[in-house]
């Protein structure tokens, strides 16, 4: 269990586990994983990092295994080796996630889609967004009112330099996701050409929610200046709502 990650508390029922770097396009990116117990005690695993039994053993102390969620068709991986350590689970899909499995071969079991709004499994509990930008990333944001963590998975990247292959670093500084100022990849922004009045609607809502603390899967978290990182990372969009 040494060499297991270890889980990083965020907050009351809310934790972190950094993973193994896993090869995306021939570079590698960091992993990780956010946890929160739910109150009637079933863990919620956003982005399942590699599945080790010492991993398995640290959260099972904490609760049962219960739901594996998949915020975007790329935050897949790992879930099939979840589902076949760990009997009970549900594993959610964002939109895309089972095209694409399918199509790359992979054996993974989907239960349910994740649908715009909080499930009933976890209503009241934690709150969702599906941010829409085009088939090539669709992703679900979960903020967890009691611990005021805003969850993140590709929206934002913050990765450090010197963690990257020399010759990726020149287009990591060009994609603005270098930190401590990392932001929205610019292919990414660029999904968005066209729908950025959605981006922006999403962007409201996530300052409404008013965060301080935002997790993302790739780089360094944000624990100050929420609102300003979060407006930043998505390149000073101007955000759609009431309060704004």
């Amino acid at each position: 269990m040494e060499d297991d990650p270890d889980l990083i508390p965020l907050g009351r029922d809310i934790w972190m586990a950094d993973g193994p770097a896993i090869s995306f396009c021939g570079v590698p990116f960091p992993t990780r994983m956010t946890v929160i117990r739910l109150t009637n005690g079933d863990l919620f695993l956003h982005s399942p990092v590699a599945h080790s039994a010492g991993l398995q053993a640290r959260l099972e102390a904490l609760g049962p295994i219960r739901h594996l969620v998949s915020p975007n068709r790329i935050h897949y991986a790992h879930i099939g080796a979840w589902q076949r350590a760990v009997s009970g689970t549900v594993s959610w899909a964002a939109p895309g996630t089972r095209d694409r499995a399918r199509s790359r071969g992979i054996s993974v079991r989907f239960d349910r889609d994740l649908p715009d709004d909080a499930p009933a499994e976890w209503q009241g509990q934690i709150e969702q967004i599906t941010v829409k930008g085009s088939r090539a990333l669709i992703e679900t944001a979960f903020f967890h009112p009691a611990s005021r963590v805003l969850i993140l998975t590709d929206l934002i990247e913050n990765m450090h330099a010197e963690d990257l292959p020399w010759w990726i670093r020149p287009l990591a500084r060009l994609a603005g996701i270098v930190a401590p100022k990392g932001r929205m990849p610019w292919d990414i922004w660029l999904t968005f050409a066209g729908n950025r009045d959605r981006l922006a609607a999403a962007l409201g809502r996530m300052l409404a929610w008013d965060p301080e603390t935002i997790v993302i899967a790739h780089g360094d978290i944000f624990r100050e200046n929420a609102a300003q990182r979060l407006r930043a990372g998505f390149r000073n969009l101007t955000p759609v709502g009431e309060a704004f």
